[in-house]
C-alpha cells in the first residue's frame, strides 16, 4: 500500500501521514512510496484514539480496495489521535498542540497508556527588567518616501530643518553641496544615519496602481495545478492531452464546440487541473524569459516505444532550469515493443529515479489509446499539488499572464489569459502590458460564457485594444485613468530598450557583476560534436570542483550537435552563456542569439575551453582580503570649525597616515569607528602622507565624537584573487 491510499483510507491527507513517518523514523521519500504491512500498522497505532484497537488488515478481515464500490463509505477509518508524548517536565512543557488530523473531541481524551502527571505548581511570573530613569531612550529614526534625485532645498523642507544646518551635516560626510544641487540616493543614505531618518524610494505611479491587488495570506485558499506536457515530437503529448479531455482538438479546430485556446481547465472528482497547451519546451521557456512563470508541474511524455531522445532531454533541461517537479508519462505502453524498463533505465541516467527504483520521481506508464493508467496520472497530478500546498486569494482583483493572443476578423483581438491570483469579472478594466481595456466577454476553452474566472482558471477575453504579448502579466485594476497612464510609461520604455541589445552575462563582465553582488551562480549550456568529447568536458569540469561550497555552477543543458534555438532560448531566460567544441552555428541562429544577447563560445580544443571555464568559475570565488598596518596616530587636541566640523589635531607617533587606507579609531580596548578620511592636512596644506613624528589635522568621513587620547589607525586593505588548485 502506498502512502497516499493509507491517507484515503484514514480520511486524512498525505503530508499528515508523511509528517507521521518522519516521527516514526519509517523512510519514505514522497505520497507515491510503499509502505509495508508492518510500516502501515505502526501508522495506524500511532493514530488510534485513545482506548480504541488499531486498525489493521486482520486474518479473517477482507482486504481493503483502493477501487470504488468495493467497500462501503460509512466503513472508512475516522480520524485518529496521534498517541501523546511524556514531556520531560511539568513546568516547562508547554501546551499540546492538537494534530491536524484529530477531531477537537479526541484531542482532548485522556491518555490510554499513561497516567496523567501530577498538577504542576505555576511558575513565578519573570520580572521584567525596568530600564533605569536616567537612561535616555532614542526615538526611532523618521522614515521618508523620497523620489530621487532631490535637492538641497528640497531635502531640508522634508527634514524640517534649516538649509544651512543640512548643507553643514553634507559637508561633514565628505559631500559639498548648494542649496539648488541634486543629490542621488547614494548621497542621501551616506547623510541619513546623522539626522536619525531612514531613506524609502516613492513609490512610482504604478507600483502605488498594483500596491491595492497584493494578496492576502490570510485570505488564501487552496488552487488547483497548473500543469504543462513536454516531451519530444511524436512521443504523445496531444494524444494524451485529447485522451483526458475525452475530445480530439483536431476535430474541435474544424468545426466543433470547443475552442483552441492553449489552455484548458479539466474537472476532476478530487479537483481541478489546469493544462497550458504550449507548442514545447522552446515556447515554455520563451514564456519564462518574459517572466512569466505559470507552470506548477511539468508532465514529462517520454514513448515505451522510442525511449529517452534528444528532445526530451532538452525538455527535461528546460523544465529544471525552471525549477519546476516533474511528473513522467511513460505513453504507448499498449504498443508490443514498449520497454518500460528500459525508459527508466534511460532516465535514471538523467537523473530522474522511478519511485519503484527507490527514487523521488513519479513515473506512471499510460496510453492515450486504450486510456490505461489516465485515472493515475491525474491523481498524482493532484497529490503532487497538494505536496506543493498551492494557494490563491480569490477576494482581490485578477492577476495573471497572457497564455496566447491573436487578431481575429471578427471579434478583434483575443487573448487566452490564466488567472493566478484574484478573481476576474466580465466590465473589470485590465493592463496588459502597455495595453488597457475592458473585459467585453469571457468564455472557457467550451466555448461557454462566464461572468467571472477564479484562479487557476484558463479564459478568452474580448475587449483588448490591441493584441498583448505571450507572456504579458495583466492586473485588474479600479483606477482606469491611472493605468492609462502607466501604459503610456510602458510603451516609452519598451521603446527605449528596442532601441538597445539586452545584455545577458558574459565571460568579460562576470567580475564586475560578482563585485556588484548580482550574481551567484555561473550557468552554462555545453554543446560539443561527439558524445566522447562531451564526456572530456563534464569530467575536466568535476575536477574543478574542489570549492563547490563556495562556487556554484550549473550545466543547464548538454548534448551533441551544432547550437540551436533551443539552447539560446534556454539561456536567454536563465542567463547562461553557451560553450561549444568543434560544433557549428547557423546564420540564424547567431541572429537570435545577437538579439538576445547570449553569449556564445565556440572552441577547436578542449584545454581553451576548459581554460575559459576555469577562469570564468575563478571569478566567482571571493578574494582573499590582507591587512597590512600602516601607522599609528594619537589624537592630542580638538578643534570645531564651522562649516567643516570636528578637526582632530594628532600625532604620527609610529609609521604614516596615508589619505588612502581603512581609518580605525582605538579608544581603550574598544573600535570606535572604522572608515575612511573626509581630509589630511599638514600644517594648512592638504596632504596625501603624514610621516612617523609629524603633526597633521584630518577630519573623518562620519559623525565621530573623537576625544583627546583616541588612537587613529591607518590600515592598507588588499583583495586578493584566489584561484582554483
Amino acid at each position: 500500500m502506498r502512502v497516499h491510499e493509507l491517507a484515503k483510507e484514514l480520511n486524512a491527507q498525505s503530508k499528515d501521514i508523511l509528517a507521521v513517518l518522519k516521527r516514526l523514523k519509517i523512510p519514505v521519500k514522497s505520497h507515491a512510496s510503499a509502505l509495508d504491512a508492518g510500516a502501515q500498522q505502526r501508522v495506524r497505532e500511532a493514530l488510534a484514539p485513545s482506548g480504541a484497537p488499531p486498525k489493521s488488515a486482520t486474518p479473517g478481515a477482507p482486504p481493503k480496495s483502493s477501487t470504488p464500490g468495493a467497500a462501503p463509505k460509512a466503513q472508512a477509518a475516522p480520524k485518529a489521535a496521534p498517541r501523546p508524548r511524556r514531556t520531560p517536565s511539568a513546568k516547562t512543557a508547554p501546551p499540546a498542540k492538537p494534530s491536524p488530523l484529530v477531531p477537537t473531541a479526541a484531542a482532548s481524551a485522556p491518555p490510554a497508556l499513561e497516567a496523567p502527571a501530577p498538577p504542576a505548581k505555576p511558575a513565578p511570573p519573570e520580572e521584567t527588567p525596568v530600564p533605569a530613569a536616567d537612561t535616555p531612550v532614542a526615538p526611532p529614526p523618521k522614515r521618508l518616501e523620497l523620489r530621487f534625485p532631490i535637492t538641497v532645498g528640497e531635502l531640508a523642507n522634508k527634514l524640517q530643518m534649516k538649509p544651512s544646518e543640512l548643507i553643514k551635516q553634507l559637508m561633514q560626510q565628505g559631500i559639498f553641496a548648494s542649496l539648488t544641487q541634486s543629490l542621488d540616493e547614494t548621497a542621501v543614505m551616506k547623510v541619513a544615519p546623522a539626522l536619525a531618518f531612514e531613506v524609502a524610494p516613492q513609490p512610482s505611479l504604478e507600483e502605488q496602481l498594483l500596491k491595492t491587488i497584493e494578496p492576502d495570506p490570510a485570505k488564501f485558499v487552496a488552487r488547483g495545478p497548473v500543469v504543462t506536457f513536454m516531451g519530444h515530437v511524436d512521443h504523445g503529448k496531444t494524444s494524451l492531452l485529447d485522451a483526458i479531455r475525452k475530445a480530439s482538438v483536431a476535430s474541435q479546430e474544424t468545426g466543433g464546440i470547443t475552442q483552441h485556446i492553449g489552455a484548458y481547465a479539466v474537472q476532476f472528482e478530487k479537483g481541478r487541473v489546469t493544462f497550458v497547451d504550449t507548442p514545447g519546451h522552446e515556447a515554455f521557456t520563451a514564456l519564462r524569459a518574459r517572466g512569466a512563470n505559470v507552470t506548477d508541474i511539468v508532465v514529462l511524455v517520454v514513448a515505451a516505444d522510442d525511449g529517452v531522445m534528444p528532445q526530451t532531454i532538452e525538455a527535461m533541461d528546460h523544465a529544471r532550469a525552471a525549477d519546476v517537479p516533474i511528473v513522467v508519462a511513460i505513453n504507448k505502453v499498449d504498443r508490443p515493443d514498449a520497454n518500460v524498463q528500459r525508459v527508466k533505465q534511460q532516465l535514471s541516467q538523467h537523473n530522474l529515479l522511478s519511485e519503484d527504483w527507490g527514487g523521488k520521481t513519479i513515473m506512471v506508464e499510460v496510453s492515450a489509446k486504450t486510456r490505461q493508467g489516465l485515472d493515475a496520472l491525474m491523481e498524482m497530478l493532484l497529490l503532487e499539488s497538494e505536496m506543493l500546498e498551492l494557494r490563491a486569494d480569490p477576494t482581490i482583483p485578477a492577476r495573471g499572464v497572457v497564455v496566447e493572443a491573436r487578431q481575429t476578423k471578427n471579434r478583434g483581438p483575443v487573448a487566452t489569459l490564466l488567472v493566478q491570483q484574484g478573481t476576474l469579472r466580465v466590465g473589470d478594466p485590465i493592463l496588459v502590458g502597455a495595453v488597457v481595456g475592458r473585459i467585453r466577454a469571457m468564455s472557457d476553452d467550451l466555448g461557454h460564457r462566464l461572468k467571472e474566472a477564479g484562479p487557476a482558471q484558463p479564459v478568452e477575453v474580448l475587449g483588448l485594444p490591441s493584441v498583448p504579448q505571450a507572456g504579458d502579466k495583466f492586473f485588474a485594476v479600479s483606477d482606469e485613468k491611472a493605468a492609462r497612464q502607466v501604459a503610456g510609461r510602458r510603451e516609452d520604455a519598451h521603446r527605449t530598450r528596442s532601441a538597445i541589445q539586452p545584455k545577458r552575462i558574459t565571460l568579460e563582465e562576470l567580475h564586475a557583476r560578482i563585485s556588484e553582488g548580482k550574481l551567484k551562480d555561473l550557468r552554462f549550456i555545453l554543446k560539443a560534436d561527439v558524445q566522447g568529447s562531451l564526456e572530456a568536458i563534464i569530467q575536466s569540469l568535476e575536477k574543478l570542483d574542489d570549492e563547490k561550497e563556495e562556487v556554484q555552477f550549473k550545466i543547464l543543458h548538454s548534448g551533441v550537435g551544432d547550437i540551436n534555438e533551443s539552447d539560446v532560448i534556454l539561456a536567454a531566460a536563465s542567463d547562461a552563456i553557451i560553450f561549444g567544441f568543434h560544433v557549428g552555428i547557423n546564420p540564424e541562429v547567431q541572429v537570435l542569439a545577437a538579439k538576445e544577447g547570449v553569449d556564445v563560445h565556440i572552441y577547436q580544443i578542449i584545454y581553451d575551453l576548459i581554460s575559459a571555464l576555469k577562469a570564468a568559475i575563478e571569478g566567482l570565488l571571493e578574494p582573499r582580503v590582507e591587512e597590512t598596518f600602516m601607522g599609528r596616530a594619537e589624537v592630542r587636541k580638538i578643534f570645531q570649525v564651522s562649516k567643516v566640523g570636528m578637526i582632530a589635531g594628532c600625532m604620527v607617533i609610529k609609521g604614516s597616515i596615508r589619505r588612502d587606507g581603512l581609518f580605525r579609531v582605538i579608544r581603550g580596548r574598544d573600535r570606535i569607528f572604522e572608515g575612511k578620511l573626509a581630509s589630511l592636512k599638514r600644517v594648512k596644506d592638504d596632504a596625501r602622507e603624514v610621516q612617523e613624528g609629524l603633526e597633521c589635522g584630518l577630519a573623518l568621513s562620519g559623525n565621530v565624537d573623537l576625544q583627546v587620547g583616541d588612537l587613529v589607525e591607518a590600515w592598507e586593505i588588499k583583495h586578493i584573487a584566489r584561484t582554483l588548485g
